[in-house]
């Protein structure tokens, strides 16, 4: 019998949209990490777990365990008691800022786990706080933070493609959003393109990076989101979304689809009270809507749903040589 010790992360998965979120509802018992990340604001927070604990992260989602698509979400102790969580969202090369399908995984969760039930409640997030209604149908309505357009129509020269040009625009993370039309060197947005699709948005990110092309407070673009042909009968618009570490979003991205709104609003083809449909390039679809900050701003409402699909206690045994996950090479 192996004289190994053990340590225990609880933890319950659920998918939005097809894109997997893992929550991490509980740590080791007599850890550190417990107590540390569940003080000060929530951006300080994500900054202690990267520095400190990213063993959570990789132990969640890199391999063996994990995959490159999943993305998780650490539950923990909101900074104001009005509101029913905290969490820290993180994918299989870091730490994100906001995350609408973690954010309507996670309010699945919590009903899971009897915490919460029907009814509008409030969450902290590094990027501000946002209210998630479930509904008696088991759909959730995310009120996003602001969301803005900052630049319209950036030209970067994109190697193997030629000139591509994009709008950049915030919704809890930053985007370069490409609409595909035939004079375009874009691939077409159809699952059967995905490599392609891939490829193109990483050859994008990164003339994105050389052209110095960021957000307004100088961080990186990181999130490239292709617009292609509505779906008949689901949806106005097709996307495909590339987030950091070159994976594919299988929603149609919660913050991409606020971008998205705020774009539109920017540009007068959306109006207060509109609705749009944006499906994923799997053709599963998030309602959105806007309501008006000032000319520049509006708060995304996103509407989706999720599924519970599982839930685990993860054993990291000390002799275990990937008990934190493979390490990235």
């Amino acid at each position: 019998m192996s004289n190994s010790r053990q340590q225990h992360l609880h933890i319950i998965d659920s998918h939005t949209g097809g894109e997997p979120t893992r929550v991490v509802v509980g740590l080791p018992e007599g850890c550190d990490a417990a107590s540390r990340l569940d003080r000060g604001s929530l951006v300080e927070r994500r900054q202690i777990m990267r520095e400190q604990y990213d063993w959570i992260r990789t132990a969640c989602l890199h391999e063996p365990r994990g995959h490159d698509a999943m993305v998780g979400a650490l539950l923990c102790k909101p900074v104001d008691p009005g509101c029913v969580a905290g969490v820290v969202f993180f994918n299989n090369v870091g730490y994100l800022g906001g995350c609408i399908h973690g954010t309507i995984g996670l309010t699945v969760t919590l009903a899971h786990m009897g915490r919460i039930s029907t009814g509008t409640h409030r969450i902290e997030t590094p990027v501000g706080e946002v209210v998630a209604e479930l509904h008696a149908d088991g759909t959730v309505t995310v009120a996003n933070v602001p969301s803005y357009r900052t630049q319209a129509g950036v030209g970067v020269e994109v190697e193997g493609y030629g000139k591509v040009a994009g709008d950049v625009a915030w919704g809890g993370n930053w985007f370069f959003l490409v609409r595909r039309d035939e004079s375009a060197p874009v691939p077409e947005v159809d699952p059967g393109n995905i490599a392609e699709l891939t490829r193109f948005s990483a050859a994008v990110a990164m003339a994105l990076r050389e052209h110095g092309v960021t957000g307004d407070d100088g961080t990186a673009v990181d999130h490239v989101e292709v617009f292609g042909e509505p779906t008949p009968g689901v949806s106005d618009s097709r996307s495909f979304v590339l987030c950091p570490g070159l994976v594919y979003d299988r929603s149609p991205c919660g913050t991409g689809v606020s971008a998205k709104l705020a774009c539109l609003y920017a540009e007068g083809k959306l109006k207060q009270g509109d609705v749009w449909r944006q499906a994923s390039i799997l053709n599963t679809v998030f309602e959105g809507r806007v309501e008006a900050i000032d000319e520049n701003r509006v708060i995304p409402f996103v509407s989706g749903s999720a599924y519970v699909n599982g839930e685990a206690t993860l054993i990291l045994q000390d002799t275990d040589p990937f008990q934190h996950g493979i390490p990235e090479f």
